[in-house]
């Protein structure tokens, strides 16, 4: 796929309907033949909308405006590409446990959480959220509140007991270091002020709290990290909108591996990037990841947890 359809491709399929600032900026990049040659230098996995994007706003630049996006890019390239290849899209989107919740309540109780990818870890604490799925409320006042439509399926009736939880990582983020909230911050759509707010006070509970975050590969060193959690509770490995970062011969390894370990394995990604059998259509036009539990497909969530419509 060249950067031209790349950014086409999420225009049309990621932030359509979702952010209006980024499709019009995508679209205007994939038209531009001067900031396409500039995104072809960088090796295929930093070419992401959401990276450049990310980068820019970080730096202070403009994303509203193509044009000015264009002069800024152009002016600054040097500054720009150092920073993206220096960096990952760790998007670290506390509103996806409410897609997770279903499952993670129904499980055998109490849990121990290992998330693959876990950035800085915020979705490593379901069980300290509020949800309002609709109009029906589950967790107390004065916690981060995450909204969730819910089809095909009734809203969990309790929280999960988490006794344990751990992170791994390529690059584990620390919400106490003001360089990486900027980036978490940064890597928020533009008009998603409610996000920007929510990674705030998500991270005020997990800085108060941290978790066990390992800097490791999620083939070679995910079996010992597994290792350490509690034996009396349900091991429980998931991951969200991270394998498209991986290659196709590491993922088919990373599935292997997950697959061999006790417990339970929660996916949410990509219908590209994790192949299933028989997916009905999923609703409406925008970008859904589907949720699975131990490799049988029951869901399409979409990317910032905020709906999931159960078909399993």
């Amino acid at each position: 796929m060249t950067a031209a359809d790349t950014y086409r491709t999420f225009a049309t399929r990621e932030a359509c309907g979702v952010s209006p600032a980024y499709e019009r900026l995508a679209l205007a990049v994939s038209g531009d033949a001067e900031l396409l040659a500039l995104i072809e230098r960088l090796p295929p996995p930093k070419r992401q909308p959401n990276l450049l994007f990310g980068v820019v706003r970080l730096l202070g630049g403009p994303v509203e405006d193509p044009a000015a996006f264009h002069a800024y890019v152009v002016g600054n390239w040097p500054t720009i590409e150092v920073e993206i290849r220096r960096r990952a899209t760790q998007t670290n989107e506390a509103g996806r446990c409410a897609v997770l919740l279903p499952l993670l309540a129904a499980l055998p109780q109490p849990l121990a959480l290992l998330e693959v990818g876990a950035s800085a870890g915020l979705c490593l604490y379901p069980d300290r959220y509020a949800y309002r799925y609709d109009r029906q409320l589950l967790g107390g006042a004065g916690r981060p509140l995450l909204d969730c439509t819910l089809t095909g399926a009734l809203p969990p009736s309790r929280l999960p007991t988490v006794v344990w939880r751990a992170g791994l990582d390529l690059n584990p983020l620390d919400v106490t270091d003001p360089d990486d909230l900027a980036w978490l911050d940064a890597l928020i759509w533009p008009e998603h002020a409610h996000r920007r707010a929510r990674l705030r006070a998500a991270a005020n509970l997990v800085a108060a709290d941290p978790p066990l975050l390992v800097r490791g590969d999620l083939v070679d060193d995910l079996p010992a990290v597994a290792a350490l959690a509690p034996p009396e509770a349900t091991l429980v490995v998931f991951h969200t909108t991270v394998l498209y970062q991986v290659p196709q011969r590491r993922r088919r390894a990373f599935v292997e591996v997950v697959r061999g370990l006790p417990g339970n394995w929660i996916a949410a990604e990509s219908p590209r990037t994790l192949l299933y059998d028989g997916l009905p259509e999923p609703p409406g036009a925008g970008f859904n990841n589907v949720l699975a539990l131990d490799g049988t497909p029951l869901a399409w969530a979409q990317a910032h947890g905020q709906a999931a419509a159960w078909f399993g």
